[in-house]
């Protein structure tokens, strides 16, 4: 009977011991939290509130229950968002707008306690739409194309302006895309067509213009050729046309000296009888 009361004994204290184990544990447990790498901690005390401290990377201690950690990503994250914004022309452009952003680490109690975790999600969209229409509509529609470059540069500043006043910063601000609509995207393809019919309609215009000096000057060497010659006739008499006369039968005989087809013969009926004897007999 002893024996028994004894057994009973130890294994009470022995689950009295493993509960106060757990319970400790627990309580152990509840009393830390971690800190990853790229991320900060906001304390919220049910007393105090939001604490002004920024807990950095590593292992802590909090007071169970009483106090409740807010964990913020404040590594760099992209943000994608589009916007249809009017041109000065009252042009519709569709632009999309890509942001790198990440919180400032010693404003995060201000962030959390006036915009919460999502701070990015509430805030970039309804600024980015800001700016954006906001520039595109000091800008003709053709404008954003001939002027790119410096439209991102004022989207960039002022969207990095706008985002610092919710202690947000901006590492980098790029329009990805930019459309029009249909009718504009018309009216451009209209005018180029128009544009290359009108330099086809100039160049149809100098290429006459060149054939009618090309003509004025060739019609001016023939005259004055013709001048020279009549000169030098007048002045030599028909000797010069001799000469020519002379000069042209020398190339048409080497011309026809040069092709095997053509054969030469002797004037008079007398040589031509010659070439066959047996016409001769016949006669």
């Amino acid at each position: 009977m002893g024996s028994s009361q004894a057994a009973v004994s130890f294994l009470t204290n022995v689950a009295r011991a493993a509960f106060g184990l757990g319970a400790a544990a627990t309580a152990l447990n509840a009393s830390l939290y971690t800190v990853d790498g790229g991320q900060r901690a906001v304390i919220f005390d049910r007393i105090r509130g939001v604490m002004e401290e920024t807990v950095s990377e590593g292992t802590h201690f909090l007071v169970p229950w009483l106090q409740k950690p807010f964990i913020f990503d404040i590594r760099t994250r992209p943000h994608t968002f589009s916007s249809i914004s009017g041109t000065k022309d009252l042009q519709m452009v569709n632009l999309t707008l890509r942001v790198l952003s990440r919180p400032q680490v010693t404003h995060l109690p201000y962030i959390f306690r006036h915009l919460g975790l999502e701070y990015d999600e509430k805030v970039l969209p309804s600024i980015g739409n800001e700016v954006l229409k906001a520039v595109v509509a000091q800008f003709n529609a053709d404008q954003l194309l001939t002027e790119r470059p410096h439209v991102s540069a004022l989207v960039r500043e002022s969207l990095i302006q706008r985002a610092k006043e919710f202690n947000i910063i901006l590492d980098d601000v790029a329009i990805t895309h930019l459309s029009y609509g249909a009718e504009f995207s018309r009216a451009v393809e209209q005018k180029q067509v128009a544009q290359q019919e009108a330099e086809r309609s100039k160049f149809v215009v100098m290429k006459a213009d060149q054939e009618r000096r090309a003509a004025i000057i060739r019609a001016e060497g023939e005259s004055e050729s013709a001048k020279l010659i009549s000169e030098a006739t007048a002045a030599a008499g028909m000797g010069l046309i001799e000469l020519r006369r002379i000069e042209a039968s020398r190339e048409i005989a080497g011309t026809l000296a040069r092709n095997p087809n053509i054969a030469y013969l002797p004037g008079g009926q007398q040589a031509l009888l010659a070439l066959n004897p047996a016409m001769l007999g016949g006669r």
